[in-house]
C-alpha cells in the first residue's frame, strides 16, 4: 500500500491592477519536500486577458511566469534563486508580493499520486 505524500500548493494569479486587489488564477505551483517535487504550470487564456481592459501586455505576462517555471525546474538560465535547492525555490516562488504576478498563501495536503492531484488541482483551480 502506497503511504501519502505530504504537499504544499498555491495557485498563481494575475492581478492586473494590484492597487484594486482584483484577481484571476493563472496556474498552480506544487511542491513535496520529502518527495523532492515541484512543479509550476500555468494557463492564460488569450480572450479572458482581452476582457481586462488593462495595460499590460500578453507576452511580458507570459515570460514572467516562464521564469516562474524556470525557477521551479532549477534551470541554469532561471538565475541564482534557480540554483536554490527545492523548498528554497518553493518559499521564493510564494513569497508575498506586489506584482501583477502573484500567488496564493500556501494551502498543505495529502496525496498518493502528486502528479495527479497537481492535475486535479490545476483543473479545478485554474481551467
Amino acid at each position: 500500500m502506497q503511504e501519502d505524500k505530504i504537499y504544499e500548493y498555491a495557485v498563481i494569479r494575475l492581478v492586473p491592477k494590484v492597487e484594486r486587489e482584483e484577481f484571476f488564477n493563472i496556474g498552480l505551483v506544487m511542491f513535496s519536500k520529502k518527495e523532492k517535487f515541484i512543479r509550476v504550470e500555468f494557463y492564460l487564456c488569450p480572450d479572458k486577458f482581452k476582457l481586462m481592459k488593462s495595460k499590460l501586455d500578453y507576452n511580458d505576462i507570459i515570460q514572467n511566469l516562464e521564469s516562474f517555471k524556470k525557477i521551479a525546474n532549477g534551470e541554469k538560465d532561471g538565475g541564482p534563486v534557480a540554483q536554490m535547492d527545492i523548498p528554497e525555490r518553493f518559499r521564493w516562488l510564494t513569497a508575498l508580493r506586489s506584482a501583477v504576478v502573484q500567488t496564493s498563501r500556501p494551502h498543505p495536503g495529502k496525496s498518493k499520486d502528486l502528479e495527479k492531484t497537481f492535475g486535479k488541482l490545476f483543473e479545478e483551480l485554474v481551467k
